[in-house]
């Protein structure tokens, strides 16, 4: 996948720097700046780079503008918290990172009890200042909900989720015990109860815990947090993962991971998600969208890293796949889904003794034993070794009859497959459906049973396992423009008439927000009027009048002993490395080149 530029439209935020001197407190600073990622998400048209691409760079001493390159994003936000007793500070930054100049810096001092009004506060400035900068989008009233009454609660929360972003068993238990601990203050805590029902399902998938048990739990959760907030995007990505890997529900799982993007398209894991629902059905063009949006927030993460190998093993670009597999490894060596499909392609590629040998080098303590089995299985088919194919098909066979045994199931029914057995394989698949056996929706359609696609029974059981019901295709309906054409043009030559008579841009602290209200129209709108009407974000169009002025003063003799920083900030300019950039971007010179150019010598 080619390297993503940058829209305007994009924004990193860095960890927000823990200034408090307690490494204790890490889990608050981590916690604000994953809040602030999750409230500008919900933005529609702006992108969001993921909390596991921006963690990436915590701690660590890398220019903004190479940290903007590698993650595809035209904005960096930087930002520090301080907490003294009751009391928090925030500071934030914005910065145009092609330029390299901050455009917009701002602290607060607040109450900690305050803590969802600050973020909320902060966000939605952060949301005009970039708006102001690049271009029109709508943002909603608030981006922040107060979802606890308890400060505590919320601080447990926040402690658990910074555990378990570190995915290893023993952080995720520890988040385990402190979301109980949240919920204990407050039973109505939505976010604890995702976080709980996301924990156990890491435990199920990763096989720390019985399977049953484990989806069992994590459904419980799930449901308690769909019954207290069934718009939750975090709930059905839950939802979806529960339908698919513990009913072996493809349509339901499609389904509810199609509602968690619509309800937050910045979501990197349910984009991913998508992504696998889509390449296992076939339908490659939706699979390589949503591949693409989860690598253009997400360009960093090993999972999408993973599913970028994963498309190009399934659309049987073997030799682009396994350099992928490889930097997967480099950068995991413990990665078993990376091991499992790299083999594939070396089986694919016919290199048998390879798969087998580069098995044999897989680190014991992450082999599971039917995928051992099932891969080696496969490897003497292919090779056509008698003997040992015999012995390890018997093996196989065998475990296969196990109930819950899926990953057997699978394998048993691409060694069929590839035998060229394909009544065995299709009577295998009869019995492994009435087990729910998930790990075949996965299976069915890889490239190791393209021995059977071609036979007529093969599209009969895809239809079956995958394609969704019929449903009525709803009408696409145009977005219709936020101001009718003769409403706008009363606004404009009404916000023109204003700027010309009240000179509103000679205040430095003008924003987009306090202009709407002095021309009494909603902020969306007045946006809307001066990007897709009159062609101009807002700080293009507010400094393109402080200029003109700037040039009149500095061309008035009796304006001679005021520098031109003294003059631009008469102007209405509070930076001088943003009035540089401005002037010389709608002057085409220097601010001394102006002056020299049209001052009489």
């Amino acid at each position: 996948m080619e390297k993503l530029k940058p829209t305007e439209k994009t924004i990193a935020v860095l960890p927000f720097v823990n200034m408090s001197g307690s490494e204790d407190i890490e889990y608050f600073s981590d916690g604000i700046t994953e809040e602030i990622i999750n409230a500008l998400a919900r933005i529609e048209h702006l992108r969001v780079t993921s909390r596991t691409s921006s963690f990436y760079f915590k701690n660590k001493n890398i220019p903004i503008r190479q940290i903007a390159k590698e993650l595809h994003a035209a904005t960096i936000l930087e930002g520090s918290v301080r907490l003294a007793a009751k009391t928090i500070r925030i500071t934030a930054q914005l910065i145009h990172a092609e330029e390299d100049f901050h455009f917009w810096s701002e602290t607060w001092d607040r109450k900690l009890e305050n803590i969802f009004e600050i973020q909320d506060e902060i966000s939605l400035l952060i949301a005009d200042k970039l708006r102001e900068q690049y271009g029109h989008f709508e943002i909603q009233d608030h981006l922040v909900e107060k979802k606890t009454t308890s400060f505590d609660a919320y601080e447990y929360f926040l402690k658990a989720r910074y555990h378990f972003n570190k995915w290893n068993p023993q952080d995720a238990q520890k988040a385990i015990e402190l979301y109980e601990k949240a919920i204990a203050l407050d039973p109505n805590h939505t976010d604890s109860y995702v976080g709980l029902a996301d924990a156990y399902s890491f435990f199920a998938v990763t096989e720390l815990m019985p399977g049953e048990q484990a989806w069992q739990i994590s459904r419980e959760y799930t449901d308690k947090a769909y019954s207290l907030n069934p718009e939750n995007a975090g709930v059905h990505y839950l939802l979806a993962n529960i339908a698919f890997f513990y009913d072996a529900d493809f349509q339901k799982a499609l389904k509810h991971v199609l509602h968690s993007v619509e309800l937050k398209p910045n979501y990197p894991e349910a984009q991913q998600f998508l992504t696998l629902l889509y390449v296992i059905s076939g339908e490659m063009e939706k699979a390589k969208q949503h591949l693409e949006m989860a690598y253009s927030i997400d360009p960093l993460s090993q999972e999408t890293l993973f599913f970028r190998a994963y498309f190009h093993y399934r659309t049987e670009n073997y030799s682009d796949a396994l350099k992928l597999f490889d930097e997967c490894l480099e950068k995991n060596p413990y990665n078993i889904p990376a091991y499992i499909v790299r083999s594939y392609c070396l089986l694919k590629m016919e290199q048998y003794d390879k798969t087998l040998d580069f098995l044999g080098r897989m680190p014991k303590e992450i082999v599971v034993d039917d995928e051992r089995l099932g891969i080696i299985c496969l490897a003497n088919i292919l090779k056509k070794d008698d003997a040992e194919t015999k012995k390890y098909f018997a093996r196989l066979h065998k475990k296969a009859q196990e109930p819950t045994a899926f990953q057997a199931h699978s394998y048993l029914y691409l060694a069929y497959a590839s035998m060229g057995k394909a009544n065995e394989a299709f009577t295998w698949l009869d019995e492994a459906v009435k087990l729910k056996s998930s790990v075949l929706l996965l299976s069915y359609t890889d490239p190791l049973a393209n021995a059977l696609k071609n036979d007529s029974r093969y599209e009969t059981y895809k239809n079956q396992f995958y394609l969704q019901p019929g449903e009525p295709a709803k009408p696409t309906q145009e977005k219709l423009p936020l101001l009718d054409s003769k409403t706008a043009d009363v606004l404009e030559e009404s916000l023109y008439r204003f700027i010309l008579e009240e000179e509103p841009f000679l205040v430095p602290g003008l924003s987009l927000r306090s202009l709407a209200g002095q021309v009494e129209i909603h902020p969306n709108k007045l946006s809307w009027l001066l990007n897709e009407r009159m062609g101009k974000n807002f700080n293009e169009f507010i400094n393109y009048y402080r200029i003109e002025y700037f040039k009149k003063l500095a061309l008035d003799p009796e304006n001679s002993h005021i520098s031109l920083i003294g003059l631009a900030y008469e102007s209405g300019f509070n930076s001088k490395t943003v009035f540089n950039t401005y002037f010389k971007k709608e002057v085409g010179m220097t601010p001394k080149e102006f002056l020299k150019q049209n001052t009489p010598s």
